[in-house]
């Protein structure tokens, strides 16, 4: 694609970033086959080849209104468009990037920016998510059902065993799951003590900066990260810890990004692209000591039949497309066949509220897929997609840890 960035963009460092990007597209349209929004929507603009072009334009000085702006907000950033482009274009980075250059030129009305901030302010800190879920459970009985099925039942995180081991792995608490399921990292810290390994968290780390990233405060972003490798770097430098573990695919894939996040950081460079290296989702911990997790599996446990729902931040983003699959069978579940697997179930962060009506029609979906098999129990790697599903469905719903974790411990 040829590109002639206007004036305005074309020497700044979102410029050259996007101009090095577009350039890589060369209009195949491989893309919109995989795109959940132009499967629902059928409209060029709500594909990934469409807002390459919106985007493209917007950067040459074409006009931009409001149009652009619903066309990229209805973007889930699934990055499926990335697992098919033959030309490697990072789809996910430029929709960014654009999405940063159209507020700025075309402002949202008060409503939606107040929405925008609430959710920026609220879910990235723990203590005030933690508060305020609280209160909605409370109130719960008494909430519509569209919102009460964003307050899941509190879930008993079970206990934490003791840091007893020589190996040792640090988790990162986050900002949603600690209110939300808090069983999960437990559940992961029981399992890897099975098998000698002690799991610990920092205090001091909390959002991994993917909420504020993706709602287009790059900057706040930004010092969510610088906030997480300081509370992390005593524990590194003095090598008292071989890896963060990361059990929500999102948190997963926002960490591993540091390294790019904050490459032109004098002071964070160098402790962010190790941070970033140390970096591994769950999946690929367990997948590399999956023997030793074998060993102590009950022998007198009967099959249990699951269907695995892979978040687009494991299989897209992350490019983990078999570890998780591989570790459930190994454990002796069997996997239900999911049509369309690599398509978004609709939560993306904060896109379930942003754009509630796109949203469900995914979920739905993606629940049929689902079930197709006739699985009782579904798996997923990430914390919002689990609430997301589990909203849709009385069919139990919970991480792939908490899984093996039940049939390694009871």
């Amino acid at each position: 694609m040829q590109t002639q960035l206007a004036e305005f963009i074309k020497d700044t460092d979102i410029g050259r970033e996007a101009d090095a990007i577009l350039r890589k597209c060369v209009h195949c349209g491989f893309c919109t086959a995989t795109c959940p929004t132009y499967q629902l929507l059928g409209d060029e603009l709500d594909g990934p080849r469409g807002r390459i072009y919106l985007i493209k334009q917007m950067l040459e000085g074409a006009p931009v209104t409001e149009k652009t702006q619903l066309h990229l907000d209805r973007c889930l950033t699934c990055r499926s468009c990335e697992s098919t482009c033959p030309s490697g274009v990072a789809y996910g980075r430029l929709v960014d990037l654009g999405r940063v250059v159209v507020d700025q030129k075309v402002k949202r009305p008060l409503a939606t920016r107040t929405v925008r901030w609430a959710l920026r302010e609220l879910v990235s800190r723990p203590k005030v998510f933690g508060a305020a879920m609280a209160m909605g459970r409370m109130a719960r009985p008494l909430l519509p059902a569209a919102l009460k099925e964003k307050v899941p039942p509190q879930r008993a995180a079970g206990f934490w065993p003791q840091a007893k081991h020589s190996r040792r792995m640090l988790a990162l608490a986050g900002c949603a799951q600690p209110a939300m399921m808090p069983s999960v990292n437990a559940a992961t810290a029981r399992v890897l003590d099975t098998i000698g390994i002690s799991l610990v968290e920092a205090s001091g780390a909390g959002c991994c900066g993917a909420v504020r990233h993706h709602l287009d405060d790059h900057p706040g972003s930004h010092a969510d990260a610088k906030r997480n490798i300081d509370a992390w770097w005593s524990l590194i430098e003095r090598g008292e810890v071989e890896a963060l573990v990361m059990t929500a695919s999102a948190c997963g894939l926002q960490v591993k990004d540091y390294a790019h996040l904050l490459r032109d950081d004098v002071a964070y460079a160098e402790k962010a692209a190790r941070v970033s290296a140390m970096t591994k989702d769950v999946g690929e911990v367990i997948a590399a000591e999956l023997e030793a997790i074998q060993a102590c599996l009950p022998k007198d446990v009967p099959p249990r039949q699951i269907a695995f729902h892979a978040p687009c931040t494991l299989q897209h983003g992350q490019k983990l497309k078999t570890q998780v699959e591989a570790v459930l069978l190994a454990a002796g579940f069997e996997l239900t066949t999911v049509p369309d697997a690599h398509l978004c179930c609709g939560s993306a962060g904060t896109y379930s509220i942003l754009q509630p009506e796109l949203s469900m029609q995914l979920r739905e979906r993606k629940l049929a897929a689902l079930s197709a098999g006739g699985a009782k129990a579904i798996a997923s790697a990430n914390v919002g997609c689990i609430s997301h599903l589990a909203g849709g469905t009385d069919t139990p719903v919970r991480h792939w840890i908490e899984w093996l974790d039940e049939r390694l411990n009871g």
